[in-house]
This record gives C-alpha cells, structure tokens and sequence, in this order.
C-alpha cells in the first residue's frame, strides 16, 4: 500500500479524522492475530525498517501471533493524515511531521519511542547556477520534497538565518515542494537552481545531476548529529500493547547495532530492498555516498528536535511555540537498552 503525498493542508483537514479515529487499537485477524500496521519509506533514511522487514527481524520479535502490515509512505505529512485515519499503529518518520502530527492532536496522536537516523540531508545546487555563497540564493529558485516536511523547515528555516526569505513571505527566494524523483529531474533540466534533499537523493542529484555540494546539513549541528528520522507510535498501541512495541524496539535496536557493524552488508540488503519496493536499485556510488552522510541510531536527539520545532515555529508552519513536553514516550526502549547493558537515552 502506497500513499500519495499530500501538503500541510491535508493534515490539518485530516485532523477532523483524529477525533473518530486516531484513538482505534491495531486490528485482529479472523485467526486471533494482531494486526501491525507500519508505514516506513523505500530510502536509506529509514534503513532499519528496510532491513529488519526483509531479513525477517521484527517477524521474529514479534512471534507468530503478530502479523507485520507494512504500508509505503513517500513523506512525512502522508504518515500522519494516516495516522490521523486510524490507519497505521507505528512509523518511521521525519521529525517535523511529527512535531506538526502532535501539535494539531494537541499531543494525543502519537509518541516518539525511538530514534532511527542522524544526518542524511544535505543542500546541493547546479554548478552552472553560480551559487557558491548565501548571498547568491537572492532570486533562486529551489526545491524541497514536501510543503512543511523536515528538509522544506530546513531550508526555510536556514534562508532566515543568513537574511533571505520566500517569496511567499516578502522575499525573493523561491520554494518549490516536489517529489524527489521530479526534482532530480528538474534539476537536471536546469529549471531549478538547488534542492535540500535527504538521502539518497542528496548523493543522486551529485552523482547523476552533476550537482555540488553546498552544505551537509550536519554542519549546523553541534557534533553533526540531528534527527533525521525516529519511531513514532498510536498511544493506543503504546497503552493496549505495550508487549509489541517492546519487541518490535528489542528488533529494532538489534538491527541498527547491525547495520552499524555491517554497514557493507546493511548498504548490500537495503539497496535489494530498495530496488524492490521502487524498481530501480542505486547506483553503487550513490548509495556509498549516502551512507557516508548517514548514521544508524536508536537516540533520538531530542535536542534536534526541539530546535526543528522552533524552526517550524519560525517558518509559519506552527500559529504557537510548540509545547513537546509529552512527544516522547522512551520508557519501553530504555527498558530494551537496559536488558542489552546499554545506556539509557533521554
């Protein structure tokens, strides 16, 4: 099952679904087994959902009274108009759609348990364009995947910080939200002058477009380390299941230690996966790339997170400062990490 993409709008319209349906438990087959429904998305940003699905990680955790549903998602907002709709339970997610999913539910939509991906997001832009400085974005036209996702604040968010803003706002900057693969080929088309993009479609617009580096997203973090994606969950899931959330984090810190160990091996399966679920494998030098810019985490930086919420607030996407006093539930995952000796996360 694939979901179309979909604007701010739609989620603050699906909110009216939140009130009839946020709250249903997971589903239960005619067998008696419980239904799991998890969305994730096909790149490498979401590496251990890839992974764990395929090598059969979570099925294992979870026991044969658990029947995994995975549901393919192409961005963030599309997660929470579902989750809204009492669609999915659990998902690996972006950071500001999930600020916005718990801001618009007033906090009741959905809890962080876990941490999945840091860095991975980068700006590149087309040599022939000219743009080598800040100053230089004055008239540009750029590209984001999605209106409101974590790539779209951050870019936002950055042209704030270095004096510019969007047309939308009184400026002369240009924002275009549009799917990755539409602006890989704009770009190439040179109709558009630079894109902030997640990987692999950072690495893609180098390797395939031509393009260049402008900034890794890492660089404006303390240590290079920010949220890219995390494990979000229904409370209802967390509150009526809490032994199938456990398993699944149990599975899910296994592979990331994986991944991280293995990350050949990780690179190998995720691009077979990958090509799988979109047709198409990466190009070898894409996925290396990639996955330079990338770190397989279970801490969810909250930090970042804190700081994306501000930067939504800033960009207009939030009427208020966000209150996220409640957005993390980490009491099942410090229990995992606990039983592996490993430290807790806060």
């Amino acid at each position: 099952m694939t979901h179309r993409k979909s604007g701010i709008g739609s989620v603050l319209g699906a909110s009216l679904l939140f009130l009839v349906a946020c709250g249903s438990p997971p589903a239960t087959a005619a067998g008696g087994e419980t239904i799991l429904r998890v969305g994730y998305f096909p790149n490498i940003t979401h590496a251990q959902a890839l992974i764990g699905l395929a090598r059969g990680d979570f099925a294992e955790a979870l026991g044969p009274q658990v029947r995994i549903e995975p549901i393919q998602f192409n961005a963030g907002p599309s997660v929470i108009e579902a989750l809204f709709a009492g669609e999915i339970d659990l998902s690996y997610i972006g950071p500001n759609p999930a600020i916005n999913g718990y801001v618009q539910s007033d906090g009741e939509a959905l809890r962080i348990i876990a941490g999945a991906t840091s860095g991975g997001a980068a700006f590149i832009v087309r040599p022939e364009s000219g743009v080598q400085a800040p100053s230089d974005l004055h008239g540009r036209k750029l590209a984001t995947p999605q209106l409101g996702n974590t790539q779209d604040v951050a870019l936002r968010n950055y042209l704030i910080s270095q004096g510019l803003n969007t047309v939308e706002r009184g400026g002369d900057v240009e924002v275009v939200p549009t799917e990755n693969s539409q602006i890989l080929t704009l770009f190439r088309l040179g109709q558009i002058d630079g894109a902030w993009v997640p990987e692999p479609w950072a690495s893609r617009l180098i390797v395939e477009g031509g393009g260049e580096l402008f900034l890794d997203e890492r660089d404006l973090w303390p240590q290079g380390d920010f949220v890219t994606a995390h494990v979000i969950a229904s409370p209802s899931l967390l509150q009526g299941h809490p032994d199938i959330v456990r398993n699944w984090l149990t599975a899910h810190v296994g592979v990331t230690e994986w991944a991280v160990a293995h990350p050949e091996q990780a690179r190998e399966l995720l691009n077979a996966e990958i090509e799988r679920l979109t047709g198409k494998p990466l190009d070898p030098q894409v996925l290396d790339l990639a996955w330079s810019r990338l770190r397989p985490t279970w801490d969810p930086i909250s930090s970042s997170l804190r700081a994306s919420a501000q930067a939504a607030y800033h960009a207009g996407f939030l009427k208020e400062e966000p209150d996220l006093a409640g957005i993390y539930d980490l009491t099942l995952l410090n229990q995992v990490l606990e039983a592996r000796g490993e430290s807790s996360v806060q």
